[in-house]
C-alpha cells in the first residue's frame, strides 16, 4: 500500500512567501473587472431614490417633455416573486412599494443603452413623497421619537451573564466608569459595487465584483420565484470589498436581473462614487458604556458593558455584527464576573452592515479605552495592568468557553512592547514633552515681560507633543456559535481534463490572496507546486456552498477543507498507481491515466466542527468560536497642540494568527488592516444632514494615503492549532481591532487630554484641550 512506503519528499510552499498567482493580471492590465465586460446589446441601469429619510410615496411621475423611447423602467409591481431582499430577515424590499424608510432608499429603475442618456432618465423622474417623521439617531430610536421597527426600534438584544457583576463590582477596591462612541465608517473599496445580469433561458445569469456568490444566487431565487438551478452567479474580478460586498450585492444583482428581465436585454449596472457611499451599508456606529470593578494591585474582578448599536433602516446583518461585538466586549481579559448588554438599534438613516472586524472593533476599542483609564487611575504602566490580567490557556470567557490551546495574548504583548521598546519610549517622551512645556511656558514668560517697541510679534514655534500608546485583541476566527455548523460549508477538488487539480469553492478573490494561499494548501498535499493547481471561478453552477467570504474563515475553515480534499485524493491516486507521486509531472501522468480508466475523479467533503465544541444559541453559552487569534499593538503620535492635528509616527504590532500560510500576504493583511484603522481612529467622518451622508466623495470623505502611512512593523507568534490547516487561525480582521485604542491613548499620553470618541479629528482635540484649559 503507498501508505506504507516511503513517501519522497514533497515540495514545501506552506510557510513560503511564493509569489501571489494571479498578481501578473492584475499589475498587466489583463484582470477584467465588471466594468470592463463588453456585452453585446448592454443596457445601462440607473436607480431612482429617496431624497428623504422617511415618508410616503404619492406618486412617481415621469417627466413628459423627456424623450423616453428606448428606456426600460421597472418597479415592485414588475418584481415576478417577492419584493424582498433575503437575508437574515425579510424587512428590506428590493424597490419601495409605499413607505420610506431611509434616504437614498431605491424606488424606480431605469435603463437605456446610452448610459448618458440612463442618467438623464434617471434625473427626469419625479417621485412625490409625503415626509413624515425620523429617528435619525439611536437616541431618537429609544425614545421612540418615530417607530422603525416592532414597537421598540430593537432589531436584536444579547445578555451575556458570568458570575455576579454587582457582587463583584461591590468587592472591588476601585469602579470606574466609562461612555465610549465610535463612528460610521466606508468600506471605500477601490472598485465600486457594479453587477452584470442577462437572461439565460428561463433563468438568470448575473455577474459582478461580490464576496458571497450565494448570497446573491439565494436572493434573486426569491425576488424571481426561481428554482436554484435556475439562477446563477458567478464573480467577476474584484477590487476589494472589505464587507461592503457582502450582501449589498443582493441590492445591486437584483437590480441589474429585474431591469434584464423585464427587457430581455443584458443590464449592467455600475455606481459612480457618489452614490456607492451615499446609498451602501457602513460600520455601524456604537455607543459603549463600561463599569469595571478593579482591585488595586490591578486585578480585574467585574466588567458591565452596555453596547449600543445603529443598524439602520433594516436588519441586514446587524444581529450578528452585534453578536460578535458583544462576544468580544471583554476583550483579551480574564474577569471573574461579567455582563454584557448590547442592542441593534434601528434608525431611519441608511442601512449599516459588514466591515472588517463586524463589531469587534467597535467594543474592543471602549474596552481598551476603558484599561487605559483604570490604568490612569491606578497609577500602572498600562502594559503591566494588561499582562497581569491578559488571558492564558485554562482561563474562561464571560460565555463560558474554556480556553484550550493557542492563547497567545501575552506573547502577542511582549513581543509589541519589545518592538516598541516600550518603557523606555515611553519615558523619554514624558520627558520631552515635559522639557518642552517648561520651555514654552519660559518663551512666553519673556516674551510677555519685554515686548520690543514698534516691533510685530515673534511667530510662535509649533507645540508638539508626542506619545505612545499601546492595546491587546483577540477576534475569534469564522461564523460565532453554531454559525459554521449550519452552514455546513462544503468544497471540493477534482481532476481537470489535463491532469491537472481543480479547487471548487464559493470563496472569492478579493485582494487578500485567496487564490495563492488555496494553491499553496492544496499544492503541497497533493505534493505539486502552487503553479500547478487550478482555481476554478467562483461559480454557482460549477462549486459548492462553501460558505461566504467573511469572518476570517477562508483559510481556516475552507482551507482545511480543501486540505483534506487534497489529501484524501493523493491517497486515491496512489493507491491506483501503486506508488507514491511527487511532483507535477508524476501527478499528472497518474491524473489523466486515472482519467481514461476510471472517469472523472472529485473529492468533496463537509465542514464538522471540532470534537468538545458545544454552543447555546438560546443562552449565548459555550463556545462562541473554535479559537481566537490574538494581537498586540503600538502607536506612536506626535500633536500639534495649536492646530489638533495628529500625526502617527510609527507602529509596531505582533499578531498570533496560528501559522502563517504565506508571511507576505498576512503581514499585507496586518498593514492593510493597520491603516484602515488608523483612518477610522483619526479621519474617517462620515457626516450626515437630514438622514443623508453629505460628504460621499473623496474631497471630503479623507482616508489616509501612502503619504499618511507611518512605518508599520509586522511580527507573527507562530502558535499553531490543532485544528486549522497546518495550523493556522484567522487573519483578515484582526488588524482592524488594535490600532484605534492605541492612537487615543497615544494622543493621551501627548496631550493629557483623553478622547471618548473616535475620529479624534483636529476639530474635536482642538475643543477637548480647549476645555481642559478652561476647567
Amino acid at each position: 500500500m503507498p501508505s506504507s512506503r516511503t513517501l519522497k519528499p514533497a515540495p514545501v510552499s506552506v510557510g513560503v512567501s511564493i509569489p501571489k498567482l494571479e498578481a501578473g493580471e492584475k499589475v498587466t492590465g489583463r484582470a477584467r473587472y465588471v466594468d470592463d465586460i463588453a456585452v453585446p446589446g448592454v443596457l445601462h441601469g440607473r436607480t431612482v431614490r429617496s431624497t428623504v429619510a422617511r415618508g410616503r410615496i404619492i406618486r412617481v411621475e415621469l417627466d413628459p417633455a423627456f424623450d423616453w423611447r428606448g428606456v426600460v423602467i421597472a418597479d415592485h409591481k414588475d418584481i415576478p416573486g417577492e419584493n424582498v431582499v433575503a437575508l437574515i430577515a425579510d424587512d428590506q424590499p428590493l424597490l419601495a412599494a409605499d413607505e420610506i424608510r431611509h434616504a437614498e432608499e431605491p424606488i424606480l429603475l431605469v435603463a437605456h443603452e446610452d448610459a448618458e442618456r440612463a442618467e438623464a432618465a434617471r434625473m427626469a423622474v419625479r417621485v412625490e413623497v409625503e415626509p413624515l417623521p425620523a429617528a435619525l439617531t439611536v437616541e431618537d430610536a429609544l425614545a421612540r421619537t418615530a417607530l422603525v421597527h416592532g414597537d421598540d426600534n430593537v432589531f436584536k438584544e444579547i445578555t451575556i451573564e458570568r458570575g455576579d457583576v454587582e457582587r463583584g463590582l461591590a468587592e472591588s477596591d476601585l469602579v470606574v466608569e466609562g461612555e465610549y462612541r465610535t463612528g460610521w465608517q466606508e468600506q471605500l473599496y477601490i472598485e465600486n459595487n457594479g453587477m452584470i445580469a442577462e437572461r439565460d433561458g428561463d433563468g438568470l445569469l448575473v455577474r459582478g465584483s461580490l464576496q458571497c456568490p450565494y448570497y446573491v444566487h439565494k436572493a434573486l431565487m426569491r425576488i424571481f420565484a426561481l428554482a436554484p438551478d435556475r439562477v446563477r452567479v458567478i464573480q467577476t474580478v474584484t477590487g476589494g470589498g472589505f464587507g461592503g460586498k457582502e450582501e449589498y450585492p443582493s441590492m445591486i444583482g437584483g437590480h441589474a436581473a429585474l431591469l434584464a428581465w423585464k427587457s430581455g436585454r443584458p443590464v449592467k449596472i455600475v455606481y459612480d462614487r457618489l452614490e456607492d457611499i451615499a446609498a451602501t451599508t457602513k460600520r455601524h456606529p456604537s455607543v459603549t458604556r463600561m463599569r469595571v470593578g478593579v482591585m488595586k494591585n490591578g486585578r480585574l474582578v467585574a466588567v458591565d458593558a452596555d453596547i449600543l448599536m445603529d443598524g439602520g433602516a433594516y436588519v441586514t446583518l446587524s444581529p450578528v455584527v452585534l453578536s460578535r461585538g458583544a462576544i468580544h466586549a471583554a476583550g483579551a481579559y480574564r474577569w471573574r464576573d461579567a455582563r454584557i448588554h448590547a442592542r441593534a438599534v434601528a434608525t431611519h438613516t441608511p442601512p449599516n452592515g459588514a466591515f472588517r472586524g463586524f463589531g469587534a472593533p467597535q467594543t474592543l476599542f471602549a474596552t481598551e479605552c476603558h484599561l487605559d483609564r483604570i490604568a490612569e487611575r491606578l497609577g500602572m504602566d498600562p502594559l503591566a495592568l494588561r499582562l497581569a490580567n491578559a488571558v492564558r490557556i485554562g482561563d474562561v470567557t464571560p460565555t463560558g468557553q474554556v480556553l484550550k490551546e493557542s492563547v497567545g495574548a501575552v506573547d502577542v504583548l511582549t513581543r509589541t512592547a519589545a518592538m516598541a521598546d516600550w518603557t523606555r519610549t515611553r519615558e523619554r517622551l514624558t520627558r520631552e514633552n515635559a522639557a518642552a512645556a517648561a520651555h514654552e511656558t519660559r518663551r512666553h514668560r519673556r516674551r510677555a515681560a519685554a515686548p520690543r517697541p514698534g516691533s510685530a510679534p515673534a511667530p510662535s514655534a509649533r507645540r508638539l507633543r508626542r506619545g505612545i500608546g499601546l492595546s491587546l485583541a483577540l477576534h475569534g476566527a469564522g461564523f460565532t456559535g453554531s454559525g459554521e455548523v449550519r452552514l455546513a460549508s462544503r468544497a471540493a477538488i477534482s481532476l481537470g481534463a489535463d491532469g491537472r487539480p481543480v479547487i471548487l469553492t464559493a470563496n472569492t478573490e478579493i485582494g487578500q490572496g485567496t487564490i495563492t494561499a488555496f494553491s499553496q494548501l492544496v499544492g503541497e498535499a497533493l505534493g505539486v507546486p502552487p503553479s500547478f493547481v487550478i482555481v476554478h471561478d467562483p461559480d454557482t453552477r460549477a462549486v459548492p456552498d462553501s460558505g461566504p467570504t467573511v469572518a476570517s474563515r477562508t483559510v481556516m475553515v475552507v482551507g482545511g477543507l480543501l486540505e483534506q480534499c487534497a489529501r484524501a485524493m493523493r491517497e486515491r491516486l496512489e493507491l491506483f498507481a501503486e506508488t507514491p507521486i511527487a511532483g507535477a509531472d508524476e501527478f499528472r501522468r497518474v491524473a489523466k491515466r486515472f482519467l481514461r480508466e476510471r472517469g472523472p475523479l472529485k473529492i468533496e467533503r463537509q465542514y464538522e466542527k471540532p470534537p468538545g465544541i458545544t454552543w447555546d444559541d438560546d443562552t449565548y453559552r459555550g463556545d462562541a468560536y473554535s479559537v481566537f487569534s490574538y494581537a498586540g499593538c503600538a502607536v506612536e503620535v506626535e500633536v500639534d497642540l495649536d492646530t489638533g492635528e495628529t500625526t502617527v509616527l510609527n507602529v509596531a504590532t505582533a499578531h498570533d494568527i496560528g501559522r502563517a500560510i504565506h508571511p507576505v500576504l498576512a503581514a499585507g493583511q496586518v498593514e492593510g488592516g493597520t491603516v484602515q484603522a488608523l483612518g477610522w481612529a483619526l479621519l474617517e467622518d462620515v457626516r450626515w444632514k437630514d438622514g443623508r451622508v453629505w460628504n460621499h466623495q473623496l474631497t471630503n470623505y479623507i482616508i489616509p494615503t501612502s503619504a499618511d502611512t507611518p512605518p508599520i512593523h509586522v511580527e507573527f507568534v507562530d502558535d499553531p492549532y490543532t485544528y486549522g490547516p497546518r495550523g493556522a487561525k484567522g487573519v483578515g480582521e484582526l488588524p482592524m481591532d488594535t490600532p484605534a485604542p492605541a492612537v487615543v491613548a497615544a494622543i493621551a499620553h501627548a496631550t493629557g487630554v483623553r478622547a471618548d470618541e473616535i475620529p479624534v479629528t483636529p476639530e474635536r482635540l482642538l475643543a477637548a484641550l480647549a476645555a481642559r484649559e478652561k476647567s
